[in-house]
């Protein structure tokens, strides 16, 4: 007999050699209905699996993201056998599970149209149908590479070759498809009941730009029909939503040929970066932190100490002053712990709390850059704390607080992910153990709920993840507290302690908004581009009807500049009508329209991006009404 530990915490005795499929139907006939694969252990494994030793299960539906990723994986294995069925001279490359769907890379010499993924995606529904067992098997490594160059499946060999020499070479056979694969997958093809191709895309064979440019498509599945829907329908308003498409729209940034991952924020866009920056130092400074900056170029020798020429030196970019090396910043922690140590510090300062918007600069592949979302140079709003061992409890306690209050300001809902310690790190096993039970204890006491999240914690420490759920339901990481023994230690921080003795002071790292240009991004997508009042560059447009009224409505637009409105007047000769059309695409919350009738009684028509009009009213009470929204930060989505 063999002992299971539940996720639960639970423990169950099963024979040696059970297999997965069965123990779940022990536990629960609709949990095994249900049932896609397992985590043994903490590793992906499949229903057939066969349990040995004594072990940690847990079993995986579609609830859960190891769930998903298995049924896409065994999506993307469809994929590509219908893409052989149909044209059998295409050659293979990899076809991964990623975030909500999957992809397989193909090399042929044809383009994939939209019309050729319509036939694809309908012979994907044929094995669908057929309900082909999965079914592994695996081979020596010379019997691998021959079946694989019988069948001309040059990627594949390739990828062989590349395995170390005592590497175990597995397949996955369905029907009289096979393909070399580590797997794990669901136990038949006919348990990935909905599947949708989206799009095509380049891409270079194993990411470098020297290789041959494959042909990428992407898709998606789902248990049911319906959550397809659901999820089609959200990729849909994601498009409307497109940061991209309303920063060009509403001429908020851009990104240049001469600057790629470099953005240009435009007057309009610099006006909601602004305001998003007034609105954090007003929190910071609430909270008792003092605001610093520190250079974007330092010296190469303090990124050995800090360990990221080690651990993030292919992510960096270097120059050369006076015949010395330097980096440019990829991160803010280093120089901030150079203010610390530019002076004694007593227990009585800590915690000590330095919040800076510092501009970095990190490396990415031209292939990954996306809009604002993933660029090359980005302002963090870091913040990092000194604190005492004693402080650890309370001070995290805080900045999950602060983090609460500000997600709180944009309608945003989160979920929190514990991060542990990743394969390349530093630092001992007892100060990492030390760390993740700090952040542990806080979540903990804090009563908040949170997942773990295995290996994906910084080089230097343990990490809370504050994930936002925007109004269409999408996932974005935000927020990160990251608690660090490490620094301290590698630049002998230290305090004078109330024994009068030198001691270690511990730093917490955390960001809010995790990047102004990234934040900007999820922002306009969430709003769809109509910012609430307080945020919206223009909050309101004045125009007239006609030629009559342009003095008056240059008097209002006075008026509203000195309340420390943003205002802009519309005093073209077009139909009203159309005015208001456009200040409608223009997101603008508040319109004035000011007739002979307005002008005569001095007063003002109001319409509103999100009720329309709202009748005559005075200027004073507009003036009221739009600023208790701005004051209050009110920000539901239209």
């Amino acid at each position: 007999m063999v002992k299971i530990t539940l996720k639960d915490g639970k423990q169950l005795e099963v024979e040696n050699g059970s297999k997965v499929a069965d123990i779940a139907a022990k536990l629960s006939t609709s949990l095994a209905k249900k049932a896609l694969g397992a985590k043994i252990n903490g590793e992906r494994a499949e229903l057939m699996t066969e349990v040995n030793d004594d072990c940690k299960l847990e079993i995986l539906t579609f609830d859960d993201a190891d769930g998903k990723w298995i049924l896409r994986h065994t999506a993307s294995h469809i994929l590509a056998q219908a893409v052989k069925r149909l044209y059998p001279n295409v050659k293979l490359a990899i076809g991964p599970a990623v975030d909500n769907g999957f992809y397989y890379d193909f090399d042929a010499d044809f383009s994939f149209t939209p019309e050729l993924l319509e036939k694809i995606e309908a012979e994907m529904n044929k094995i669908v149908k057929e309900d082909l067992k999965l079914e592994r098997f695996e081979l020596p490594r010379a019997e691998a590479i021959k079946l694989m160059e019988e069948k001309g499946e040059d990627y594949k060999v390739e990828l062989i070759k590349d395995l170390p020499e005592d590497a175990v070479i597995s397949f996955y056979k369905q029907g009289d498809f096979a393909d070399l694969c580590a797997g794990p997958h669901v136990p038949s093809t006919g348990k990935v009941k909905a599947i949708k191709l989206l799009s095509i895309a380049g891409a270079y064979w194993k990411g470098d730009e020297k290789n041959k440019m494959l042909q990428r498509i992407y898709g998606t599945a789902f248990e049911k029909k319906a959550e397809l829907d659901e999820h089609i329908k959200m990729l849909e308003e994601a498009k409307k939503r497109d940061h991209r498409k309303l920063g060009r729209e509403l001429d908020l940034f851009s990104i240049k040929e001469e600057g790629p991952g470099f953005p240009f924020f435009h007057p309009k866009g610099m006006i909601v970066r602004n305001t998003l920056q007034n609105f954090w130092r007003e929190m910071h400074q609430a909270a008792d932190y003092d605001e610093i900056m520190t250079p974007v170029i330092l010296s190469e020798s303090l990124w050995h100490q800090s360990g990221h020429w080690d651990h993030y030196k292919e992510n960096m970019y270097f120059t050369k002053i006076d015949e010395g090396d330097y980096a440019i910043k990829p991160m803010n922690c280093p120089g901030s712990i150079l203010v610390y140590k530019n002076g004694i510090h007593s227990y009585r300062e800590l915690p000590l709390r330095y919040a800076e918007m510092g501009l970095v600069h990190r490396h990415e592949k031209s292939g990954a850059l996306h809009g604002l979302m993933r660029v090359r140079c980005f302002t963090q709003d870091d913040a990092h704390l000194f604190l005492t061992k004693e402080n650890i409890k309370d001070e995290l306690l805080n900045v999950i607080k602060l983090i609460t209050e500000f997600y709180k300001v944009f309608g945003f809902e989160y979920f929190i992910e514990l991060s542990t310690r990743p394969e390349d790190s530093m630092g001992s096993d007892e100060d990492w153990e030390a760390a993740t039970n700090g952040l542990r204890e806080a979540l903990e006491a804090a009563g908040l709920p949170y997942r773990v999240n295995e290996g994906d914690g910084a080089f230097y420490g343990p990490k809370i993840d504050f994930h936002l759920k925007d109004c269409i339901g999408r996932t974005w990481q935000c927020g990160t507290c990251q608690l660090d023994f490490q620094m301290p230690e590698r630049f002998d921080l230290t305090y004078i302690g109330a024994d009068g003795e030198k001691h270690r002071p511990v730093m917490v790292h955390r960001v809010v908004f995790g990047s102004i240009e990234r934040f900007i991004g999820i922002l306009t997508e969430h709003y769809a581009g109509a910012f609430p009042a307080w945020l919206a560059p223009v909050q309101v447009k004045i125009m007239n009807i006609t030629d009559g009224q342009i003095e008056y409505v240059n008097k209002i637009a006075k008026e509203l500049k000195k309340k420390g409105i943003r205002v802009e007047t519309d005093l073209r000769n077009e139909k009203i009508g159309y005015k208001i059309r456009e200040a409608q695409l223009q997101k603008v919350p508040y319109m004035l329209v000011l007739g002979d009738k307005e002008m005569n009684d001095g007063t003002v028509a109001v319409r509103s991006r999100k009720q329309g009009d709202m009748g005559v009213m005075s200027l004073n009470d507009f003036v009221a009404k739009i600023s208790e929204e701005i004051d209050k930060k009110i920000s539901s989505v239209d």
